[in-house]
């Protein structure tokens, strides 16, 4: 089935995310439920644009995000340049399509204080979940690693003699990011406290069962946490990465180095934190140049 050979290709060629695959496989499946029902026909190998355009439009009408439709899309272009690379096909219909428009959404990063007091919410305790939950958001703060990042990274990623701690990021790539004092302390006590809890899971994150860690429950606490203290529309990991990136820019930080902390693989990808930056560079402007109005 091409199908099936092109969701082994992007995961073991490609080293596509398991949470990718997955995602690629459902619309692949659901475009060729649409072309079974509209079409009478299941091959969606020789299939043309207008074809496709129907489908875009079921989706439309269907009150899907052009974020959305647009991710579906990218999984239709990938499939049919692999049809193209396995000579299966000679031109991909989908090689005029130009993704639907999305308004790019603000995201607000949390600010220093905001993220102050959820560190006092969980300030010192010997509670299993707290020292973790609290260690949970120092890492997210203090790397601004991802949270698929997170919650695979393994003991053995710890290097404590070179302060370090490896992550696994998109198409697998390693990257080693710094581990600040304060979080090297947070580690060495929860991995203390983790051991009364279990001695045989390589993952470092656990639940208070001995299970490795899981996206949802980090996403929940992360929310939980900031609902205490931010009325910011959305509380998640990924507003702390967001935090992360901006407050470094805030301070100074080069673009390239936050671009390699974050594991981006272009400068294009990390721009999109330095408008939170803008508030900062006017106030440094007119501090610093002469016909400000600063006097």
């Amino acid at each position: 089935m091409p199908i099936n050979s092109f969701l082994n290709y992007i995961a073991l060629e490609k080293k596509y995310s398991q949470h990718t695959v997955t995602a690629y496989k459902n619309d692949l499946n659901t475009f060729q439920e649409f072309c079974l029902t509209e079409f009478d026909s299941s091959n969606i190998i020789n299939i043309n644009y207008a074809q496709i355009r129907s489908w875009i439009i079921r989706l439309v009408n269907s009150n899907i995000s052009n974020r959305s439709i647009n991710r579906k899309l990218s999984a239709l272009k990938s499939f049919y340049k692999f049809l193209q690379k396995t000579k299966q096909i000679e031109i991909s219909p989908m090689v005029k399509h130009k993704a639907l428009k999305i308004s790019k959404k603000i995201q607000i990063p949390f600010s220093e204080k905001e993220i102050k007091e959820v560190l006092n919410l969980v300030e010192d305790s010997f509670d299993f979940e707290l020292v973790r939950n609290k260690l949970i958001v120092e890492l997210f703060y203090s790397t601004g690693m991802r949270r698929a990042e997170l919650v695979n990274i393994k003991l053995t990623d710890i290097d404590m003699v070179n302060e370090t701690v490896k992550v696994l990021g998109k198409r697998n790539k390693e990257r080693y990011i710094p581990l600040i004092k304060s979080v090297q302390i947070s580690l060495k006590k929860y991995i203390e406290i983790r051991t009364e809890i279990v001695n045989n899971e390589p993952y470092l994150f656990i639940t208070k069962q001995g299970k490795k860690l899981y996206d949802t429950l980090v996403y929940r606490i992360i929310n939980n946490y900031f609902s205490c203290v931010s009325s910011k529309e959305k509380k998640s990991p990924h507003i702390l990465r967001h935090s992360f990136a901006t407050h470094l820019l805030n301070e100074g930080a080069d673009l390239n180095s936050v671009k390699e902390l974050l594991g981006h693989s272009s400068l294009a990808s990390t721009q999109v934190y330095t408008h939170s930056s803008l508030g900062k560079l006017k106030e440094i402007y007119n501090q610093a140049h002469p016909r400000s109005d600063k006097n």
